[in-house]
């Protein structure tokens, strides 16, 4: 007898920004804050990262399965008369009932094929579109992206839809393969039955093996089903993560390309969590953010630091610290150590919008002379 096993798949060099500083030579500082690598060029520091693919969006659409699961076909035979000649036409009747289940169960798959690859190739061309303009420049909030951020959405329900109709053909075919042993069990059976002609054993042998085809065929089916749901599941979380960093981008007006949350798993898994802040005495900032006007723009360049950095160490963790001046007495401090909070409160905002898992950033804060105005700093942990 074939056994099945159903998965349970159903289921620094300074940027070109005056308030934001981007120190390169942060990238590996040892705790003594020494300076470990060799500042970039501001054109090399100031380039989007993670835009590898066509789209600029990290991820490409999973491969599909390709078969095409056509049933062998049940040979026709004559009913000899006797008790086993009448069960091997039941036998055979009930082959050619899963059969053509077997094939209406195929047409689905290949038709969910179909829609998914479609719906993804429509996905890619619009979020394609979007980090165009924004690759050119565009204005933030931009209502033309919005409104193709709203569809690239849809396309992604359409896809999740696509996937949960390959649960319920997974279900099904779950149910076949069941049927499928208890048939190849009863033909097997019938061998032993007493009051036979050879002509039984003969149309037997020729069941059994149109059976065990079948068994075969209903298994791989399954098998396959099982690795589109988990190749399709994974692609879909993927891109709706990338999609609330696209969303950071249009409304800031600027590219930043695949979630940072993808970029950080792709190597080590989710990474650690970043725990109590650390004392960051002599150490360099990865990224200096001053506040010293309204509407600072830092959120390009603090990407493009934290996207480097997990190319190089996908487990990286960060020490995220308002800084807040000590000149202007009490009161001033305290106003100030207020404000600094907040902007670094705005900073994690961006931050998770951009796809950093928040339980990678710890945040703490503290007052510091040489500061003319409250900061944000980053620092690799």
């Amino acid at each position: 007898m074939v056994l099945f096993k159903y998965r349970a798949i159903i289921l620094g060099a300074t940027l070109l920004l005056p308030a934001c500083s981007f120190s390169e030579s942060a990238f590996w500082p040892s705790l003594s804050g020494e300076d470990p690598a060799a500042p970039v060029t501001s054109d090399q520091a100031a380039a989007p990262v993670h835009n590898s693919d066509a789209n600029a969006n990290g991820t490409q659409p999973p491969q599909l399965g390709q078969t095409n699961f056509a049933p062998v076909g049940v040979s026709p035979g004559a009913d000899t008369g006797t008790f086993v000649g009448r069960k091997v036409v039941e036998l055979r009747s009930e082959l050619q009932r899963l059969q053509d289940a077997v094939s209406t169960h195929n047409s689905e798959l290949q038709t969910l094929r179909a829609g998914m690859v479609a719906n993804s190739q429509t996905y890619h061309n619009t979020v394609g579109g979007v980090n165009a303009r924004l690759q050119v420049g565009t204005t933030p909030g931009n209502p033309v992206l919005v409104q193709q951020f709203n569809a690239a959405q849809d396309l992604l329900d359409a896809l999740n839809s696509d996937i949960a109709g390959m649960n319920k053909l997974a279900t099904s075919i779950s149910g076949m393969s069941t049927m499928s042993a208890y048939l190849a069990e009863s033909t097997r059976a019938a061998f032993g039955v007493s009051g036979s002609v050879d002509e039984d054993h003969s149309q037997l042998t020729i069941l059994s093996d149109e059976v065990d085809q079948t068994v075969i065929l209903i298994e791989r089916l399954l098998d396959e089903v099982a690795d589109d749901i988990r190749r399709q599941s994974g692609y879909v979380a993927q891109e709706r993560s990338n999609l609330n960093t696209l969303a950071a981008g249009i409304k800031s007006g600027e590219i930043y390309g695949a979630s940072l949350s993808n970029v950080a798993t792709a190597a080590k898994g989710p990474g650690p969590i970043a725990g109590l802040p650390m004392d960051t005495t002599g150490r360099r900032p990865l990224v200096v953010i001053r506040f010293d006007r309204d509407k600072v723009p830092y959120q390009q360049a603090l990407y493009n630091a934290v996207g480097q950095v997990l190319e190089r160490r996908p487990d990286a963790a960060f020490d995220l610290v308002a800084v807040a001046p000590t000149s202007g007495g009490t009161a001033r401090v305290a106003l100030n150590s207020t404000k600094a909070r907040r902007h670094a409160e705005e900073v994690l905002r961006s931050l998770v919008e951009m796809g950093l898992p928040p339980a990678r950033v710890a945040v703490s804060a503290k007052t510091a002379a040489a500061s003319k105005s409250n900061e944000v700093h980053l620092y690799l942990r």
